[in-house]
């Protein structure tokens, strides 16, 4: 090996640490709790308590019931009055063709004045039906008495509310009701408190907009801040829901918080008390009473639409959005002159282009083919080792493609082109999300003073090159991060993007050491690095006890047939050699359901029903069709009725609560309406629908637990696994048509 060959390769490892060390950057502040602050081990002893036994509590039902007593004591411990309303109604979702129904108790505590403009802080305390939810929203429920513990004690100007909601992991249900509570008309502010995971940093991910006043009101009051306009913009366009989409059409300022560590415990029995970072609550609840006093003194003045991001979670950088357009777009300009003058097009422009192609190309490629050699999710206990395999294939790919088409550019053309790339990619992401230019503005800035100062400094230029890269691996790095714990549960190739752009640069700061080593060594040992990598994570187990298999056992049965099967919800992992004792196993979908599944033929289940529909009245009136229904649950605690696209349903819901069915309307796709819990045997539904044929519906009912037959399956099941976002469950399925 030629000694110059050793930096070039140093330079590779050194970009592979930094990508592995990103995670430091999203480090949970440690719980430090000063006298009259939020205090997190006296939280977590409230939430103990309101838990209780620790069940899964979903919306009306008798566990949660439990959870609510618990909860309107520990606010008349607090010294606070409860206000419970009791409410059977209906939401929609505005980016999906579904409307929920559910009798939802919210209750409501007021914290200073009961007059004046409202400050509400809004958490959820119903859980899925798998799992407890001490984090989700268990937190947020013990955010709120917290902070409301301390609010009392003080001076405040104007009315906190206290909202702990029921019925959001169904459909925001209990934030519609307040919506139509004669409270909600006095607010103005809403601060909500959700999790998508047990532990990380609490990121506030979404704000009212225009969101001037918002983020006015979080800078100032937050001091350990994670946030950024890139991921508010792309949150608003993701189908994703929570309390504040329905909040949103009030029109109040609004800051939305939510943490999103290790998500193989969210939606399962693993949100359990055990589970649940103290670290997260503290710093929950450190933004939460910041933000709260800032707000409770009155709704800052400013107005328009601001870019902002954090800064290694300690400051919070943020500008007018018309003025981070306009410094784009001088710096778009600027390079332009630079690269023409540079003489920088053709492979200076292609190389940094086809580098971030085929590196991103290479790292969705190799997960495709470790995908295809180990089913189901193979990552979830070695994540981060999965991402670094991603990053050293993205590397190598990368590096062939920019070390074969740069070769004969300089590095000022090279670096003149692979930052005007880096601003195109930057116009390109801001046509969809304005916000993420703020990521686009230091590095090249700090290139162009360079390149100015180079006419005084000679060597000005390569050191803003490397203060650019040191910038851009902290800025980004953060980013990729936060991505990376957003996307956990997969695809996890679309962080090979991100990594190849952040790589480039630093390729064109080592172009004189690539250029001295040999192309062999160069390749060679990226090669090895890649595969190293994936071997590791070939061999490492796929599941632990922190981060558990998603693994849910269903029963089945077809009305009138009374034809049944087992079904394994796993992402298709192989199942356990004992379960071929069953029969022959078919990964596939069901007549119910479009996820896919493995199903096998079942004994029946005795004393097992279908729910029913009894038609009160159906009116057609051209090609309207209104019909009017009760439901008979037949013992299922959840109902789900789908409709096929060509019913073109309209609205649907409760006498009190009709909602637009929400999606594009054009597009192809069932509908769906559900109404979950015990009261939901014999209520009232009304559909309406444009069309003038009988509509055909599949109506599905299932209840938590298995029959005795599933003794086997049960037994079986791997040691590091459990139900994930469904709940081992009966399940009845009957067609109709009204």
């Amino acid at each position: 090996m030629r000694r110059s060959s050793l930096p070039a390769l140093g330079v590779l490892v050194l970009i592979l640490a930094a990508l592995a060390a990103k995670s430091l950057l999203i480090s949970v502040p440690p719980v430090q709790s000063a006298p009259g602050g939020f205090d997190a081990t006296r939280a977590k002893a409230r939430l103990a308590f309101v838990l209780g036994d620790q069940r899964p509590h979903p919306a009306d039902s008798p566990a949660d019931d439990a959870v609510r007593a618990r909860l309107i004591a520990t606010l008349q411990q607090m010294g606070l009055q409860s206000i419970v309303r009791d409410q059977f109604a209906c939401n929609d979702f505005q980016k999906a063709r579904y409307v929920s129904c559910a009798r939802v108790r919210n209750v409501i505590a007021i914290v200073g004045p009961h007059t004046g403009k409202a400050l509400l802080m809004s958490a959820h305390y119903d859980s899925v039906p798998v799992g407890p939810g001490a984090s989700d929203d268990g937190v947020g429920v013990a955010t709120l008495l917290e902070v409301g513990s301390i609010l009392k004690e003080r001076p405040l100007k104007r009315p906190v509310i206290l909202l702990f909601n029921e019925g959001e992991e169904l459909g925001l249900i209990g934030a519609r009701a307040f919506l139509a509570d004669p409270l909600s008309r006095s607010v103005d502010s809403v601060l909500n408190f959700e999790a998508r995971g047990v532990t990380g940093p609490v990121t506030m991910f979404e704000t009212s907009r225009p969101n001037a006043a918002a983020i006015d009101a979080f800078a100032k009051a937050v001091k350990r801040p994670f946030a950024s306009s890139l991921s508010t913009d792309v949150y608003h366009l993701l189908p994703n829901d929570t309390d504040v989409t329905t909040y949103n059409e009030r029109g109040w300022l609004t800051l939305n918080f939510a943490m999103a560590g290790n998500e193989t415990r969210y939606h399962s029995p693993g949100d359990d008390l055990a589970g649940l970072d103290p670290r997260s609550l503290q710093h929950m609840g450190d933004q939460a009473l910041a933000v709260s006093t800032e707000l409770a003194s009155g709704l800052p003045r400013a107005q328009g639409q601001r870019i902002f991001m954090d800064v290694l979670g300690r400051a919070l950088v943020q500008m007018p959005l018309l003025i981070g357009l306009v410094i784009f777009v001088l710096l778009i300009l600027a390079f332009a002159v630079i690269v023409w003058r540079r003489g920088a097009y053709g492979r200076a422009l292609a190389a940094p282009v086809a580098a971030i192609v085929t590196g991103s190309a290479g790292g969705w490629l190799a997960s495709v083919i470790m995908g295809a050699i180990r089913a189901g999710t193979y990552w979830r206990a070695h994540l981060e080792l999965s991402f670094l395999a991603i990053y050293a294939t993205t590397l190598l790919g990368a590096l062939v493609v920019f070390r074969t088409l740069g070769a004969r550019a300089s590095r000022e053309q090279l670096r003149a082109g692979t930052w005007m790339i880096f601003l195109l990619l930057g116009a390109l992401l801001a046509s969809a999300a304005p916000g993420a230019i703020v990521y686009f503005l230091a590095p090249p800035l700090v290139i162009l003073i360079g390149i100015i100062a180079s006419n005084w400094w000679r060597t000005a230029e390569g050191v803003a090159g490397l203060i650019a890269i040191l910038i851009l691996f902290v800025t980004w790095g953060e980013m990729l991060a936060l991505l990376q714990v957003l996307f956990s549960p997969g695809p996890l190739w679309i962080a090979a993007p991100v990594a190849a752009i952040m790589m480039v640069p630093a390729f064109v700061e080592a172009h004189g050491l690539f250029r001295q080593a040999r192309t062999a060594i160069l390749v060679g040992g990226s090669a090895a690095i890649a595969l190293v990598g994936w071997i590791v994570v070939g061999v490492e187990p796929a599941y632990s006890q922190d981060h558990e298999q998603r693994f849910t056992i269903e029963h089945v049965t077809a009305f009138p047939s009374r034809k049944s099967s087992w079904s394994v919800l796993n992402d298709g992992a192989p199942l356990p050699p004992t379960y071929s004792r069953l029969g022959k196993w078919t990964y596939g979908k069901l007549p119910f359901s479009d996820r896919q599944r493995w199903f096998t033929p079942a004994p029946a289940a005795e004393g097992v029903q279908a729910p029913s529909v009894q038609p009160l009245e159906i009116l057609q009136s051209g090609d309207e069709r209104r019909i009017r229904l009760r439901l008979n649950a037949k013992g299922a605690e959840r109902i789900l009725i789908t409709v096929p696209a060509d019913a073109h349903l309209r609205s649907a819901g409760v006498a009190a609560f009709v909602r637009p069915i929400g999606g594009n309307q054009s597009a192809s796709g069932k509908f769906s309406i559900s109404c979950t819990g015990r009261s939901c045997d014999g209520v009232e539904l009304i559909i309406n629908a444009a069309t003038s044929k009988p509509i055909a519906i599949t109506i599905s009912g299932s209840s938590n637990g298995l029959p005795p037959s599933a003794a086997l399956l049960l037994q079986g099941r791997p040691t590091n696994a459990r139900p994930q976002y469904v709940p081992d469950e009966t399940v009845a399925v009957a067609h109709l048509n009204l």
